[in-house]
């Protein structure tokens, strides 16, 4: 691979080397970018042919360069006379002027290294196509060695080169003197042209009828290159000195020749002994074999073989030979019309490019595409020939490769896309452009349809014809799926919804409704139901075949399964709209029936969707209805728990289920709804004995704080401590400060609040302190857990008062506008809760400083009672603290709870 790549470099660099040295210091340079060699033409096939384009202008030329370096093995005399030969046929080439020669672009300019001059774009010389390859670069261009040349245009070249003849011999009264295949170029579109005039012999008197030209004898000592080639030449010049329009016509037959036998001349010539290969070559002329002429067409054999006879006087002329049946082939005279266009009026062109489509597929794609499809581009300028010329130009792209299409047709195309002026053109276009839209959209690139191509479609539906608007309609869907969705939604359906709308043509109208059903498959849904079925409800007429392709659209988007119609929709508006559209009297019975299936179809699936939606909500709604009464439950029983209510206040602070403090809610209890099941009261009653036996027990000393004033040393019992404190901390809040009183849900026995708190007892352990539902100090940020005896204040000190504490001043406090319940009558009921604190439940875990809550972990926005709106309603049974409220029976306990 490497090798390869280092063979290429090397080439290219060669070749940039050749190119360089071939033109450096030519004037042509200033003028002209040299690029690529690409053919050899001229005696000797002396002249290098280069690929150019000119600086200023950008046009495409061709440089032919003479390279004075190959000429160095001859002597200095021979030299000048080969430079001054060439010089003088490009000089004469230059000032001859006509179709069928060669056209100059810039002069020849001569420098110390070459000789070179610029001419119009050239492909080859004939005698590269016919396949000898002197002078051209290496490995030889594809293009050259592949090269084949069809039947037209062999016939159609031969007459080219019979009509340059004719020009020369009466227009210029001039001879060639050297006509061959290294002197006929191949332009880039396929044309021949004669070049080479380095031999031209003009007439002494070109104003006479019979013009006489002088010949000069045949030196075969002068190099090769300062001699026309013999092979070509006609007998009469080498053995009789003489020449004359005669012996062109020779050399055309020998040409002829050559073209049908693969580049080979009639007899080949020993170049060292000239005169005597010619006196045998006159003898085989006198008496032509069949043979020799066999691979001739048999139509031309008869004029060749006199094209060739020895007797000047027998040859055709010129103008006889563009005469003869041979060429009257329909593809040469195409070509020859398309050369003569320029001499043609508009209506001659027009009635030929009308007939041009018959004559296209019979020819071959490259001279169809180079040959013709220039001439008709050329076209466009003229825009009164653009509708005739343009059905011819789409027929050719049909078979042209995309990229051939690319390069040779758009380029040409874009202005027409463009064309507005005049009217009636303009129309004509637009319609052709229609007809063939699959071919535009296909080949041509997507920023070039966007750009050119489908303005033009959207300028169609906007078009004051009818005819326009419905072809535009018709085939808008059979290219819909090469459009951009974009462009569709926000291009095409406005200006198709626009014509519906504003036309007078019921034909438009129905039209764009029947492409507006085809082409809904290629947008989504929500724009369907958006844009297009409000915009059916805009529609005026109530023509029957508008109401049909009305309908038709709503069945399709009911039935299309991308698409469908939302129930809501179909329930508010495609119903309404159909039911309406179905009892006008324009329908027939068929049509009215049409109507009718789709409306039932519509109704079934609205009523089988929204049945099942509301069955699906129905299942919702009982399974949250058992989640709701199975949770309700478990918040009883987590209510009665002292222990769970004690959690939550770790949890949740001194706030209570109303967002109040843990006073105020105590302070306005609620009535209980339910009795006491059995299961409660064994769990009371068991509560209760666990308090005794705690009573009972030795209770214990603090350690850490000693009372401030003891006047009583025996053992203080621990309940009592606690409501003297509690007693002590109510007198506090009541008369220093505003703070609202500590929560009151939980109170010590009735005895005990009968006999008043305990006056003894000056203060009380702070390890009880966070069990009062106390709020913790601000500095801490533990809600669970027992509070140490750093952060709980020391409240013996502020209770100078130790006897009894009237509870029943509070009452107003806490309940100001209902019936006064005191304290002392509050207190019972708190008294079972409040010992729970120090004797847990059965399967009650203690709860420790900053571990997790089991009892609460399990509270989320669904299960936490808090969240849940029936908690709300009504007051679980085990925090009534105003008494029980006795039911009938278990079915009315579960009707005050859930309604």
């Amino acid at each position: 691979m490497e090798s390869m790549l280092n063979k290429l470099k090397s080439t290219v660099t060669k070749v940039t080397a050749d190119v360089t040295s071939a033109v450096m210091g030519n004037p042509v340079t200033r003028e002209f970018e040299v690029g690529r060699h690409i053919a050899s033409a001229g005696p000797g096939m002396c002249w290098r042919i280069y690929n150019g384009t000119k600086k200023s202008t950008k046009q495409e030329v061709a440089v032919f360069v003479f390279d004075k370096k190959m000429i160095d093995k001859h002597q200095k005399f021979d030299k000048d006379q080969i430079v001054e030969s060439l010089k003088r046929g490009v000089q004469q080439l230059t000032r001859l002027r006509h179709p069928r020669l060669l056209t100059v672009q810039h002069p020849l300019e001569e420098s110390r290294d070459c000789l070179a001059f610029c001419t119009e774009p050239v492909f080859a010389s004939l005698s590269n196509v016919l396949g000898h390859w002197d002078n051209l670069p290496s490995p030889v261009p594809n293009d050259i060695k592949e090269y084949k040349l069809y039947d037209v245009e062999t016939k159609y070249g031969l007459l080219q080169i019979s009509e340059g003849l004719s020009f020369l011999h009466s227009g210029v009264k001039m001879v060639h003197g050297n006509l061959c295949p290294e002197n006929i170029i191949l332009n880039k579109s396929g044309s021949w042209k004669i070049m080479g005039f380095d031999f031209s012999i003009s007439s002494g008197n070109p104003a006479d009828t019979d013009p006489k030209y002088s010949c000069k004898e045949w030196e075969p000592n002068l190099p090769p290159l300062c001699l026309p080639n013999p092979e070509y030449l006609a007998p009469e010049y080498i053995l009789s000195v003489s020449c004359g329009t005669p012996s062109d016509m020779y050399s055309l037959g020998v040409v002829a020749h050559a073209v049908f036998n693969e580049g080979r001349p009639v007899f080949a010539v020993n170049k060292h002994d000239i005169f005597k290969s010619f006196s045998r070559q006159l003898d085989q002329l006198t008496n032509i074999s069949p043979a020799l002429l066999s691979k001739l067409p048999e139509e031309v054999r008869e004029h060749v073989k006199m094209l060739l006879s020895v007797t000047p006087d027998l040859r055709p002329d010129a103008d006889q030979m563009t005469k003869i049946p041979f060429f009257d082939d329909v593809g040469a005279v195409t070509l020859q019309y398309f050369d003569s266009l320029f001499q043609r009026d508009n209506l001659q062109k027009s009635q030929f490019y009308k007939g041009l489509p018959k004559v296209l597929p019979k020819l071959p794609k490259r001279v169809v595409v180079y040959r013709i499809l220039p001439s008709l581009t050329s076209e466009f300028v003229n825009p009164d020939m653009v509708p005739f010329v343009l059905p011819n130009v789409l027929l050719i792209a049909e078979e042209c490769t995309k990229d051939e299409y690319v390069r040779l047709v758009l380029p040409d195309l874009t202005p027409v896309f463009k064309q507005q002026e005049p009217i009636q053109a303009s129309n004509m276009i637009l319609l052709i452009f229609l007809q063939k839209m699959d071919l535009l959209l296909t080949k041509t690139p997507a920023e070039d349809i966007k750009n050119s191509v489908l303005p033009m479609v959207y300028r169609a539906l906007e078009a004051p014809s009818v005819q326009i608007q419905e072809l535009c309609l018709n085939i808008i869907p059979t290219f819909a799926n090469l459009i951009d969705y974009p462009s569709i939604k926000n291009s095409l359906i406005p200006r198709i919804k626009s014509a519906c709308l504003q036309t007078s043509s019921l034909a438009v109208r129905v039209n764009s409704l029947v492409c507006l059903g085809k082409i809904l498959e290629y947008m989504d849904k929500w724009f369907v139901v958006d844009e297009i079925l409000p915009f059916l409800q805009q529609i005026p007429s109530r023509e029957p075949a508008v109401l049909m392709g009305i309908l038709g659209i709503y069945k399709c988007t009911f039935s299309h399964k991308k698409l469908g119609i939302p129930k809501e929709n179909l329930a508010t508006k495609t119903l309404p709209h159909l039911v309406s559209l179905s009892i006008d009297s324009n329908l027939n019975l068929n049509q009215f029936n049409s109507f009718m299936v789709v409306i039932r179809e519509m109704l079934s699936r609205m009523e089988a969707e929204h049945k099942t939606k509301l069955e699906q909500l129905h299942i919702m709604q009982e399974q949250q209805r058992s989640l709701n009464i199975s949770g309700t439950e478990k918040s009883s029983e987590e209510t009665k728990n002292p222990a769970s209510l004690h959690q939550i206040d770790d949890i949740f602070g001194s706030t209570g289920m109303n967002g109040k403090e843990n006073g105020s809610s105590a302070a306005a209890p609620q009535p209980n709804r339910m009795s006491l099941t059995l299961e409660e009261k064994q769990r009371l009653a068991k509560e209760q004995e666990q308090a005794a036996k705690l009573r009972s027990q030795q209770p214990l000393a603090p350690q850490s704080i000693k009372p401030a004033a003891s006047a009583n040393s025996q053992t203080k019992d621990l309940t009592s401590s606690l409501l003297t404190n509690m007693a002590s901390l109510n007198s506090m809040s009541l008369t220093n400060t505003p703070r609202p009183p500590p929560a009151m849900s939980a109170f010590p026995s009735s005895s005990m609040v009968s006999n008043g708190f305990n006056p003894a007892i000056a203060g009380f352990p702070t390890a009880s302190a966070a069990g009062i539902g106390m709020r913790p100090p601000p500095a801490s940020a533990s809600y669970g857990g027992m509070a140490t005896a750093a952060s709980a204040p020391n409240f013996g000190a502020l209770a100078p008062n130790h006897g009894q504490v009237n509870m029943s001043a509070l009452d107003n406090l806490f309940t100001p506008n209902k019936p006064k319940v005191s304290l002392s009558q509050m207190a019972p009921a708190s008294a079972t809760p409040w010992l729970g604190q120090f004797t847990p439940a059965k399967d009650a875990r203690p709860v420790m400083r900053g571990a997790p809550l089991p009892a609460a972990a399990g509270f989320g926005m669904q299960a936490n009672p808090f969240f849940s709106p029936q908690n709300f309603s009504q007051t679980p049974s085990g925090a009534n603290q105003s008494g029980l409220k006795h039911s009938t029976s278990a079915n009315n306990d579960l009707q005050d709870l859930f309604g």
